[in-house]
C-alpha cells in the first residue's frame, strides 16, 4: 500500500495559501512583510510660506504753501530833514499810502513832490519840472535823493515830532498871490521859500505853534501839509 500522507500534506498546505492569498485580495491587507511607500495623495505637501505684501505708499500730500505774509502799510506820520551836503531841506508826509514832499533850499529852488507809498516804504514822487523824489521809508526815516533843474540831492528825513514837519499858506495879499512852504526841522531850523506872484524869496519864520505868520503887513497861517 502506497503511503499518501506527505503528499496530502503539501496538498493541504497549498490550499491553506491559498485561501489567505485571495482573502487578502477580498480585504484590501497587505502582508505584513511588504514595504508600502507612501503614496503621493498620502504626503501633504507644506504651505508655502505667505509673501509678505509691500503696502503701497500712501500718496504724500501737496505741502500747503504758507500764506505769504501781509505787509503793513507805511504807517501815517511827518519826516523831515537835510540834504547831505546840507544846502537844503526835505520833508515828506505820509497819509493812507499816499506822499507828499517838500524840497526846498531857503533861496530860490523848490519843489512840491507827490505820489504813492508802497507796502514795502518806497516811494516815487513827482512834481513839476521833473522834479523826482525817490526813497525808502525804513524803521523811522526816510533814506533817498531828489532830482530838481539838474541837481541830484540825497538826503535822509527822521520822524518829526511837532512841532517839526511841514507848513504852507496860501492868500492873496495886497493883490499879490502869495504861496510859501516851510520845514522846520528838529533843531527848530526853519527852511522856506515865499512867492509873490511866482517870484521866489527866503520866506519869514513862522511860529511853530501856532503856525502864525506876518507877509506884507497881514497875519497869515501856515498850516500842517498832508496829502
Amino acid at each position: 500500500m502506497k503511503r499518501t500522507g506527505p503528499l496530502f500534506t503539501l496538498l493541504a498546505g497549498l490550499l491553506l495559501a491559498l485561501f489567505m492569498l485571495s482573502l487578502n485580495a477580498t480585504t484590501g491587507t497587505k502582508p505584513a512583510s511588504t514595504s508600502q511607500a507612501d503614496s503621493p495623495a498620502d504626503k501633504v505637501s507644506p504651505s508655502p510660506a505667505p509673501t509678505a505684501t509691500k503696502a503701497s505708499p500712501s500718496p504724500a500730500e501737496p505741502a500747503t504753501p504758507s500764506a505769504s505774509p501781509t505787509k503793513t502799510p507805511a504807517p501815517n506820520a511827518d519826516y523831515a530833514g537835510r540834504t547831505d551836503d546840507d544846502s537844503s531841506a526835505v520833508s515828506v508826509s505820509l497819509r493812507d499810502g499816499r506822499a507828499i514832499a517838500y524840497f526846498c533850499d531857503g533861496r530860490d529852488k523848490e519843489s512840491w513832490l507827490k505820489g504813492d507809498v508802497e507796502a514795502d516804504g518806497s516811494m516815487k514822487l513827482t512834481g513839476e519840472g521833473g522834479s523826482v523824489l525817490n526813497g525808502t521809508l525804513k524803521q523811522k526815516s526816510i533814506r533817498g535823493t531828489v532830482d530838481i533843474e539838474g541837481g541830484h540831492y540825497a538826503f535822509t528825513a527822521d520822524k518829526a515830532v511837532k512841532p517839526s514837519g511841514l507848513y504852507r499858506a496860501t492868500a492873496t495879499v495886497r493883490n499879490a498871490k502869495i504861496d510859501g512852504g516851510w520845514i522846520v526841522l528838529s533843531t527848530g531850523d526853519q527852511v522856506g521859500i515865499l512867492k509873490r506872484d511866482g517870484k521866489p524869496s527866503p520866506a519869514p519864520r513862522i511860529d511853530p505853534e501856532t503856525g502864525a505868520v506876518t507877509i506884507d503887513g497881514q497875519r497869515l497861517t501856515a498850516r500842517p501839509v498832508t496829502p
